[in-house]
């Protein structure tokens, strides 16, 4: 009898069932707002990227249904070919306006632009320097690339310049080295030391790339991110990363510094070069939010007291926020399957908070990651905060 070539695909997923470090997928029954419907039962929102609530800001939804309408439903190609439209050029020349580059590239996700450029950008010959905490978007960037490759321990400045001078050491000089890290760390809420990152690469004549996805519309003036939050000039930081998924609601990704860097990127990127480009009502979305962000800063500073009673409130009933400085707030209980009941019983509650296990974080450090919305209001914040400590209480976390 032939052995079944699959079967493996039930055995791992069974054995992630029993070790509590499976995904459950829940479905939304509408948009993504503070109050929604997530199977039928009508929750608070608590753990939704969707910082400053603009996926259902009513500029942004027009903007979607109006481009449809002039440019159709889909762009018909890639980007190279004839899949760019005025509507594609006029979000980059805008982006770039906002972030205080020479220009700007968008690409189809976030993810996509790590996985495409990083490889590009060093290769045999060159190194790269990694954070330990990196997104998996910038490990698999980092894998597919053919540099050398090092970590240093995470926001460990010093560790980062040991590495750098270890580097010069090397045997044969590296052409180039290309330092990368976080901006906002998507699992603990903490933020890059971006300004001394940067330092230390110009001092060894390192390339610096940031990626801002969890930054863009918290930090900075504005919501414009983390260089501008360090008051970075571009040529201590080259390449700047961003995403359209998160605080502006919609998707997609994007990266900002020089004309030359993105000349670089669009003739370099396999990930932008083939894949099809954004429809026309996701382009003119993340336009529009884009515009919302510029006129409209009171969403940016609601989201930071939204999380400064949030912070306060849990720090107080004994949780373990670790050490979050951002909307991000972790809930840290260590144990996976204990993470996994203090969800469930949250959403029992009306809380709809999910679990965070291994390998995304540590197998000690399991939390329910809690990510904060501007949309809220404070008995919303309120509501969430009673529901946590009486579920945190019920299990013995607090």
């Amino acid at each position: 009898m032939s052995r079944d070539p699959t079967g493996f695909l039930k055995e791992e997923y069974e054995q992630l069932v029993s070790a509590a470090l499976d995904w459950r997928i829940h479905v939304l029954n509408g948009p993504s707002q503070p109050w929604c419907q997530v199977e039928g039962k009508k929750v608070l929102m608590f753990c939704s990227n969707n910082y400053l609530g603009l996926s259902t800001h009513p500029r942004v939804q027009a903007a979607a249904i109006a481009a449809i309408q002039s440019h159709g439903a889909g762009s018909g190609s890639v980007r190279p070919i004839a899949g760019t439209m005025d509507i594609h050029i006029e979000l980059e020349e805008r982006l770039a306006r906002f972030k205080g580059a020479e220009a700007s590239l968008v690409y189809q996700t976030g993810f996509a632009t790590n996985a495409g450029l990083i490889p590009q950008l060093a290769g045999e010959g060159d190194l790269i320097v990694s954070d330990e905490l990196n997104h998996g978007s910038i490990i698999d960037g980092v894998r597919l690339s053919k540099a050398d490759k090092a970590v240093f321990r995470h926001t460990d400045v010093e560790d980062l310049e040991r590495v750098l001078n270890d580097a010069e050491a090397h045997s044969t000089a590296y052409r180039r080295i290309l330092v990368i890290t976080d901006g906002v760390f998507s699992m603990d809420g903490d933020i890059a030391p971006l300004d001394r990152i940067a330092r230390v690469g110009h001092d060894h004549g390192a390339m610096v790339y940031v990626d801002d996805a969890h930054g863009e519309g918290v930090l900075g003036t504005g919501g414009r991110g983390i260089v501008d939050h360090f008051h970075l000039s571009r040529d201590l930081v080259q390449v700047e990363m961003g995403t359209f998924s998160k605080a502006f609601g919609v998707v997609g990704g994007h990266v900002s510094g020089s004309k030359d860097l993105r000349n670089f990127a669009l003739n370099k990127s396999r990930t932008w070069l083939l894949s099809g480009s954004h429809p026309p009502g996701v382009a003119a979305a993340c336009l529009a939010a884009v515009d919302v962000l510029e006129k409209e800063e009171q969403h940016v500073r609601r989201l930071w007291e939204n999380t400064r009673r949030f912070k306060k409130a849990m720090g107080a009933a004994g949780f373990d926020i670790g050490r979050s400085e951002t909307p991000i707030t972790p809930i840290i209980v260590g144990d996976s399957g204990k993470a996994k009941r203090l969800s469930d019983r949250l959403f029992e509650l009306g809380v709809f908070a999910l679990p965070i296990v291994f390998p995304m974080v540590a197998k000690d450090r399991a939390r329910i990651r809690t990510i904060m919305n501007a949309a809220m209001t404070d008995s919303d914040v309120d509501f969430a905060i009673d529901a946590f400590v009486k579920a945190g209480k019920e299990l013995a976390i607090v």
